[in-house]
Protein backbone atom coordinates (compact mmCIF):
# COMPACT_ATOMS: atom_id res chain seq x y z
CA UNK A 1 0.00 0.00 0.00
CA UNK A 2 1.09 3.17 -0.98
CA UNK A 3 0.33 6.61 0.71
CA UNK A 4 0.47 9.54 -1.28
CA UNK A 5 3.06 11.96 -0.70
CA UNK A 6 2.26 15.82 -0.41
CA UNK A 7 5.66 17.95 -1.63
CA UNK A 8 4.38 20.46 -0.32
CA UNK A 9 3.78 19.37 3.32
CA UNK A 10 7.21 17.67 3.22
CA UNK A 11 8.44 21.25 2.78
CA UNK A 12 8.71 22.43 6.17
CA UNK A 13 9.82 19.20 7.47
CA UNK A 14 12.57 19.67 5.20
CA UNK A 15 13.93 23.06 5.68
CA UNK A 16 13.86 21.80 9.83
CA UNK A 17 16.24 19.18 8.56
CA UNK A 18 18.28 21.26 6.58
CA UNK A 19 18.78 23.52 9.99
CA UNK A 20 19.06 20.82 12.33
CA UNK A 21 22.04 19.24 9.97
CA UNK A 22 23.37 23.06 9.45
CA UNK A 23 23.39 23.65 12.93
CA UNK A 24 25.16 20.21 13.62
CA UNK A 25 27.90 20.77 11.15
CA UNK A 26 28.43 24.03 12.57
CA UNK A 27 28.92 23.18 15.63
CA UNK A 28 31.21 20.65 14.70
CA UNK A 29 33.57 22.59 12.51
CA UNK A 30 32.91 25.08 15.39
CA UNK A 31 34.18 22.40 18.32
CA UNK A 32 37.17 21.43 15.99
CA UNK A 33 38.27 25.47 15.99
CA UNK A 34 37.79 25.74 19.81
CA UNK A 35 39.66 22.40 20.20
CA UNK A 36 42.68 23.49 17.86
CA UNK A 37 42.85 27.18 19.23
CA UNK A 38 42.90 25.80 23.11
CA UNK A 39 45.99 23.71 21.79
CA UNK A 40 47.31 26.03 20.48
CA UNK A 41 46.80 28.74 23.49
CA UNK A 42 48.21 25.41 25.71
CA UNK A 43 51.23 25.01 23.44
CA UNK A 44 51.82 28.64 23.54
CA UNK A 45 51.19 29.55 27.35
CA UNK A 46 53.58 26.73 28.12
CA UNK A 47 56.15 28.76 26.10
CA UNK A 48 55.08 31.93 28.00
CA UNK A 49 55.51 30.79 31.29
CA UNK A 50 58.73 29.77 30.59
CA UNK A 51 60.33 32.55 29.01
CA UNK A 52 58.88 34.83 31.64
CA UNK A 53 59.54 32.63 34.24
CA UNK A 54 63.20 32.66 33.43
CA UNK A 55 62.87 36.15 32.01
CA UNK A 56 62.05 37.81 35.89
CA UNK A 57 64.15 35.20 37.52
CA UNK A 58 67.06 36.20 35.77
CA UNK A 59 66.39 39.51 36.52
CA UNK A 60 65.61 39.38 39.93
CA UNK A 61 68.85 37.50 40.14
CA UNK A 62 70.90 39.84 38.79
CA UNK A 63 69.48 42.87 41.14
CA UNK A 64 69.91 40.73 44.16
CA UNK A 65 73.55 40.31 43.22
CA UNK A 66 74.04 43.60 43.42
CA UNK A 67 72.33 44.24 46.44
CA UNK A 68 74.84 41.35 47.76
CA UNK A 69 78.23 43.16 46.41
CA UNK A 70 76.43 46.37 47.89
CA UNK A 71 75.82 45.23 51.07
CA UNK A 72 79.33 43.40 51.55
CA UNK A 73 81.29 46.23 50.80
CA UNK A 74 79.00 48.59 52.68
CA UNK A 75 77.54 50.91 50.29
CA UNK A 76 75.26 53.12 51.50
CA UNK A 77 71.61 50.99 51.07
CA UNK A 78 69.58 54.41 51.16
CA UNK A 79 65.62 54.70 49.72
CA UNK A 80 67.77 56.29 46.30
CA UNK A 81 69.70 52.93 46.14
CA UNK A 82 66.45 51.05 46.13
CA UNK A 83 64.78 52.97 43.51
CA UNK A 84 67.82 53.03 41.42
CA UNK A 85 67.61 48.94 41.61
CA UNK A 86 64.13 48.82 41.07
CA UNK A 87 64.45 50.61 38.08
CA UNK A 88 67.26 48.84 36.71
CA UNK A 89 64.76 45.57 37.39
CA UNK A 90 62.19 47.22 35.10
CA UNK A 91 63.86 48.63 32.78
CA UNK A 92 66.26 45.65 32.27
CA UNK A 93 63.17 43.45 31.79
CA UNK A 94 61.10 45.82 29.81
CA UNK A 95 63.46 46.62 27.16
CA UNK A 96 65.31 42.80 26.43
CA UNK A 97 61.51 41.94 25.97
CA UNK A 98 61.40 44.78 23.31
CA UNK A 99 64.02 43.01 21.77
CA UNK A 100 62.78 39.50 21.66
CA UNK A 101 60.00 41.22 20.33
CA UNK A 102 61.73 42.60 17.45
CA UNK A 103 64.21 39.68 16.83
CA UNK A 104 60.50 37.92 15.73
CA UNK A 105 59.16 41.14 14.12
CA UNK A 106 62.55 41.01 12.29
CA UNK A 107 63.12 37.44 12.07
CA UNK A 108 66.58 37.46 13.54
CA UNK A 109 65.86 34.12 15.61
CA UNK A 110 68.52 31.53 15.27
CA UNK A 111 70.36 30.37 13.55
CA UNK A 112 71.48 33.70 11.95
CA UNK A 113 72.62 33.44 8.25
CA UNK A 114 73.91 36.08 5.74
CA UNK A 115 73.03 39.87 6.59
CA UNK A 116 70.76 38.94 9.32
CA UNK A 117 74.00 38.93 11.62
CA UNK A 118 74.51 42.55 10.98
CA UNK A 119 70.55 43.34 11.32
CA UNK A 120 70.83 41.59 14.62
CA UNK A 121 73.91 43.58 15.62
CA UNK A 122 72.39 47.08 15.00
CA UNK A 123 68.97 45.99 16.85
CA UNK A 124 71.58 44.92 19.86
CA UNK A 125 73.19 48.33 19.46
CA UNK A 126 69.69 49.92 19.52
CA UNK A 127 68.57 48.36 22.18
CA UNK A 128 71.33 49.52 24.79
CA UNK A 129 71.00 52.74 23.66
CA UNK A 130 67.62 53.21 24.23
CA UNK A 131 68.13 51.66 27.58
CA UNK A 132 70.92 53.53 28.73
CA UNK A 133 68.87 56.83 27.49
CA UNK A 134 65.58 56.34 29.12
CA UNK A 135 67.92 54.89 32.43
CA UNK A 136 69.31 58.24 32.26
CA UNK A 137 66.46 60.80 31.67
CA UNK A 138 64.20 59.03 34.05
CA UNK A 139 66.89 59.46 36.80
CA UNK A 140 67.43 63.20 36.44
CA UNK A 141 63.56 64.07 36.22
CA UNK A 142 62.36 61.94 38.70
CA UNK A 143 65.87 63.73 41.01
CA UNK A 144 66.96 59.90 42.01
CA UNK A 145 70.67 60.81 42.68
CA UNK A 146 73.01 61.95 45.54
CA UNK A 147 73.49 65.81 45.22
CA UNK A 148 76.67 65.50 45.90
CA UNK A 149 77.64 62.90 42.91
CA UNK A 150 75.32 64.96 40.34
CA UNK A 151 76.48 65.14 36.90
CA UNK A 152 74.90 66.33 33.45
CA UNK A 153 72.59 63.86 31.58
CA UNK A 154 75.17 63.30 28.58
CA UNK A 155 77.73 62.18 31.03
CA UNK A 156 74.98 59.68 32.94
CA UNK A 157 73.89 58.46 29.58
CA UNK A 158 77.59 57.35 28.78
CA UNK A 159 77.90 55.74 32.37
CA UNK A 160 74.64 54.11 32.21
CA UNK A 161 75.42 52.81 28.31
CA UNK A 162 78.58 51.41 29.81
CA UNK A 163 76.97 49.98 32.94
CA UNK A 164 73.83 48.48 31.62
CA UNK A 165 75.31 46.78 28.00
CA UNK A 166 77.67 44.48 29.52
CA UNK A 167 74.61 42.39 31.05
CA UNK A 168 72.53 42.82 27.95
CA UNK A 169 75.24 41.03 25.97
CA UNK A 170 74.78 38.36 28.59
CA UNK A 171 71.45 38.13 28.28
CA UNK A 172 71.29 37.86 24.51
CA UNK A 173 73.92 35.03 24.87
CA UNK A 174 71.68 32.97 26.84
CA UNK A 175 68.89 33.58 24.91
CA UNK A 176 70.50 32.65 21.68
CA UNK A 177 72.49 29.78 23.22
CA UNK A 178 69.18 28.38 24.44
CA UNK A 179 67.95 28.58 21.25
CA UNK A 180 70.81 27.26 19.25
CA UNK A 181 70.46 24.23 21.86
CA UNK A 182 66.74 23.57 21.18
CA UNK A 183 66.88 24.30 17.57
CA UNK A 184 69.85 21.49 17.70
CA UNK A 185 67.60 19.15 19.94
CA UNK A 186 64.39 19.69 17.54
CA UNK A 187 66.38 18.68 14.85
CA UNK A 188 67.69 15.47 16.22
CA UNK A 189 64.19 14.54 17.37
CA UNK A 190 62.86 14.98 13.91
CA UNK A 191 66.26 13.31 12.18
CA UNK A 192 65.30 9.95 14.82
CA UNK A 193 61.10 10.36 13.61
CA UNK A 194 62.21 10.61 10.31
CA UNK A 195 64.69 7.24 10.27
CA UNK A 196 61.54 5.21 12.37
CA UNK A 197 59.29 6.79 9.59
CA UNK A 198 61.32 5.39 6.28
CA UNK A 199 62.42 2.30 8.22
CA UNK A 200 59.11 1.58 8.95
CA UNK A 201 58.05 2.55 5.06
CA UNK A 202 60.77 0.64 3.85
CA UNK A 203 59.53 -2.99 5.92
CA UNK A 204 56.33 -2.37 4.38
CA UNK A 205 57.18 -1.88 1.38
CA UNK A 206 59.42 -5.01 1.56
CA UNK A 207 55.94 -7.00 3.00
CA UNK A 208 53.80 -5.80 0.22
CA UNK A 209 56.53 -7.26 -2.38
CA UNK A 210 56.49 -10.50 -0.70
CA UNK A 211 52.83 -11.59 -0.54
CA UNK A 212 52.50 -11.61 -4.67
CA UNK A 213 54.78 -14.34 -4.61
CA UNK A 214 53.87 -16.89 -3.02
CA UNK A 215 49.97 -16.26 -3.99
CA UNK A 216 50.97 -16.54 -7.86
CA UNK A 217 53.09 -19.56 -7.48
CA UNK A 218 49.92 -21.25 -5.18
CA UNK A 219 47.36 -19.89 -7.95
CA UNK A 220 49.01 -21.67 -10.95
CA UNK A 221 49.28 -24.93 -8.75
CA UNK A 222 45.53 -24.60 -7.96
CA UNK A 223 44.52 -24.10 -11.74
CA UNK A 224 46.72 -27.11 -12.83
CA UNK A 225 44.37 -29.13 -10.18
CA UNK A 226 41.00 -28.07 -11.24
CA UNK A 227 40.28 -30.58 -13.73
CA UNK A 228 42.40 -33.30 -13.04
CA UNK A 229 41.83 -33.50 -9.48
CA UNK A 230 38.64 -31.09 -8.25
CA UNK A 231 38.44 -32.52 -4.29
CA UNK A 232 42.60 -32.10 -4.37
CA UNK A 233 41.87 -28.19 -5.70
CA UNK A 234 39.34 -27.73 -3.22
CA UNK A 235 41.58 -28.69 -0.52
CA UNK A 236 44.23 -26.48 -1.99
CA UNK A 237 41.64 -23.15 -1.95
CA UNK A 238 41.72 -23.94 1.84
CA UNK A 239 44.91 -23.73 2.37
CA UNK A 240 45.49 -20.65 0.28
CA UNK A 241 42.63 -19.66 2.40
CA UNK A 242 44.57 -20.57 5.67
CA UNK A 243 48.20 -18.65 3.91
CA UNK A 244 46.47 -15.75 3.07
CA UNK A 245 45.01 -14.93 6.51
CA UNK A 246 48.01 -15.73 8.28
CA UNK A 247 49.80 -13.39 5.95
CA UNK A 248 47.30 -11.09 6.29
CA UNK A 249 47.67 -10.93 10.07
CA UNK A 250 51.41 -11.16 9.77
CA UNK A 251 51.83 -8.07 7.70
CA UNK A 252 50.54 -5.77 10.91
CA UNK A 253 53.80 -7.08 13.01
CA UNK A 254 57.16 -6.32 12.47
CA UNK A 255 58.09 -9.45 14.39
CA UNK A 256 56.00 -13.08 14.81
CA UNK A 257 56.83 -16.43 16.44
CA UNK A 258 58.88 -18.62 14.76
CA UNK A 259 55.61 -21.40 15.42
CA UNK A 260 53.47 -19.35 13.53
CA UNK A 261 55.79 -18.74 10.56
CA UNK A 262 56.15 -22.64 10.20
CA UNK A 263 52.16 -22.42 10.01
CA UNK A 264 52.64 -20.54 7.38
CA UNK A 265 55.60 -22.47 5.69
CA UNK A 266 53.43 -25.41 6.40
CA UNK A 267 51.01 -24.61 4.19
CA UNK A 268 53.05 -23.33 1.29
CA UNK A 269 54.82 -26.43 1.13
CA UNK A 270 51.60 -28.43 1.11
CA UNK A 271 50.68 -26.23 -2.36
CA UNK A 272 54.08 -26.36 -3.63
CA UNK A 273 53.51 -30.28 -3.43
CA UNK A 274 50.78 -29.92 -5.71
CA UNK A 275 53.43 -29.02 -8.27
CA UNK A 276 56.05 -31.36 -8.16
CA UNK A 277 54.55 -34.18 -6.06
CA UNK A 278 57.20 -37.00 -4.87
CA UNK A 279 59.96 -34.62 -6.16
CA UNK A 280 60.08 -32.43 -3.18
CA UNK A 281 60.71 -34.29 0.04
CA UNK A 282 60.65 -31.55 3.17
CA UNK A 283 62.19 -32.53 6.40
CA UNK A 284 62.50 -30.23 9.56
CA UNK A 285 64.93 -30.39 12.73
CA UNK A 286 63.83 -27.91 15.49
CA UNK A 287 64.19 -27.34 18.51
CA UNK A 288 61.28 -26.65 20.32
CA UNK A 289 62.23 -24.44 22.77
CA UNK A 290 63.58 -22.02 19.76
CA UNK A 291 59.07 -21.74 18.93
CA UNK A 292 58.58 -19.05 20.75
CA UNK A 293 61.34 -17.14 19.24
CA UNK A 294 60.49 -13.44 17.32
CA UNK A 295 61.87 -13.70 13.48
CA UNK A 296 60.82 -11.28 10.89
CA UNK A 297 57.59 -12.25 9.38
CA UNK A 298 57.51 -14.21 5.72
CA UNK A 299 61.16 -13.93 6.12
CA UNK A 300 61.47 -17.79 6.46
CA UNK A 301 58.84 -18.36 3.73
CA UNK A 302 60.63 -16.16 1.40
CA UNK A 303 63.97 -18.05 2.41
CA UNK A 304 62.01 -21.67 1.33
CA UNK A 305 60.27 -20.26 -1.97
CA UNK A 306 63.77 -19.27 -3.24
CA UNK A 307 65.18 -23.09 -2.47
CA UNK A 308 62.53 -24.32 -4.40
CA UNK A 309 62.93 -22.17 -6.90
CA UNK A 310 66.28 -22.17 -7.82
CA UNK A 311 67.51 -25.50 -6.39
CA UNK A 312 64.76 -27.91 -6.42
CA UNK A 313 63.12 -26.94 -9.43
CA UNK A 314 66.24 -27.17 -11.61
CA UNK A 315 66.67 -30.60 -10.22
CA UNK A 316 65.68 -33.20 -12.59
CA UNK A 317 64.62 -35.81 -9.57
CA UNK A 318 63.77 -32.88 -7.56
CA UNK A 319 65.52 -32.93 -3.97
CA UNK A 320 65.35 -32.09 -0.68
CA UNK A 321 64.23 -29.33 1.67
CA UNK A 322 65.62 -29.17 5.26
CA UNK A 323 64.49 -26.59 7.41
CA UNK A 324 66.50 -25.98 10.90
CA UNK A 325 66.33 -24.18 14.28
CA UNK A 326 68.68 -23.72 17.11
CA UNK A 327 70.07 -21.72 19.46
CA UNK A 328 74.07 -21.33 19.49
CA UNK A 329 75.45 -19.62 22.46
CA UNK A 330 73.88 -15.74 22.12
CA UNK A 331 72.35 -16.35 18.86
CA UNK A 332 69.45 -17.86 17.31
CA UNK A 333 70.36 -19.75 14.08
CA UNK A 334 67.78 -20.55 11.58
CA UNK A 335 69.05 -22.44 7.80
CA UNK A 336 67.45 -23.79 4.95
CA UNK A 337 68.81 -26.42 2.94
CA UNK A 338 67.93 -27.48 -0.28
CA UNK A 339 69.13 -29.69 -2.92
CA UNK A 340 71.23 -27.89 -5.79
CA UNK A 341 74.88 -26.02 -6.35
CA UNK A 342 75.18 -22.10 -5.90
CA UNK A 343 76.11 -20.24 -8.85
CA UNK A 344 75.36 -17.53 -10.49
CA UNK A 345 73.28 -19.18 -13.50
CA UNK A 346 70.88 -21.10 -10.68
CA UNK A 347 70.73 -18.14 -7.95
CA UNK A 348 69.82 -14.48 -8.24
CA UNK A 349 72.11 -13.40 -5.58
CA UNK A 350 70.92 -9.73 -6.49
CA UNK A 351 67.02 -10.93 -6.22
CA UNK A 352 64.66 -9.63 -4.57
CA UNK A 353 64.39 -12.47 -2.25
CA UNK A 354 67.81 -12.43 -1.00
CA UNK A 355 67.97 -8.35 -1.18
CA UNK A 356 65.18 -7.96 0.85
CA UNK A 357 65.96 -10.45 3.75
CA UNK A 358 69.37 -8.44 4.00
CA UNK A 359 67.37 -5.52 4.02
CA UNK A 360 65.18 -6.18 6.31
CA UNK A 361 67.90 -7.56 9.01
CA UNK A 362 69.59 -4.41 8.67
CA UNK A 363 66.61 -2.25 9.28
CA UNK A 364 65.51 -4.58 12.46
CA UNK A 365 68.86 -5.41 13.94
CA UNK A 366 71.37 -3.16 12.61
CA UNK A 367 74.91 -5.25 12.87
CA UNK A 368 73.64 -7.58 15.39
CA UNK A 369 72.36 -10.40 12.33
CA UNK A 370 73.97 -11.77 9.12
CA UNK A 371 72.69 -13.53 6.59
CA UNK A 372 74.84 -16.16 4.59
CA UNK A 373 74.15 -18.04 1.72
CA UNK A 374 76.73 -20.79 0.97
CA UNK A 375 77.56 -24.76 -0.81
CA UNK A 376 77.88 -27.69 1.20
CA UNK A 377 79.62 -30.27 -0.39
CA UNK A 378 76.63 -33.26 -0.84
CA UNK A 379 74.96 -30.62 -3.77
CA UNK A 380 73.30 -28.76 -1.28
CA UNK A 381 72.58 -24.66 -0.67
CA UNK A 382 72.10 -23.34 3.01
CA UNK A 383 70.77 -20.49 3.39
CA UNK A 384 71.75 -19.60 6.90
CA UNK A 385 70.46 -16.61 9.30
CA UNK A 386 71.93 -15.25 12.58
CA UNK A 387 69.91 -12.89 15.07
CA UNK A 388 70.26 -12.15 18.44
CA UNK A 389 68.19 -14.37 21.10
CA UNK A 390 66.92 -11.25 22.59
CA UNK A 391 65.19 -8.72 20.92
Amino acid sequence: MHLPINKKSLLPHLSLLYRITSSFTIGKIAYQNHFYIHLSLQIMSKHQIRYWAFQIGGWSLYTLSIVFFAYLFRFNLDAIYWKRISLTLITGITFTHLFRVLIHYFQLKPPLKGNSWVKFFILLLVICILMSMVSSVLIQWLGWYRKEFNGNIIRRFVFTLFDTSPIVLVWVCIYYIWHYIENATKTEVDKVKLESLVKELELKTIKNHINPHFIFNALNSIRALVDENPSRARTAITELSNLLRSSMHVDKAEFTSLENELNIVKDYLALEHIRFEDRLNVSYQINEETLDQPIPPMMLQTLVENAIKHGISKQTNGGNVLIKSDFVEDKYILEVHNTGSLNLDEYNLEGFGIISTKNRLSLLYGNNATFELNPLSNNTVVAKITIPISI
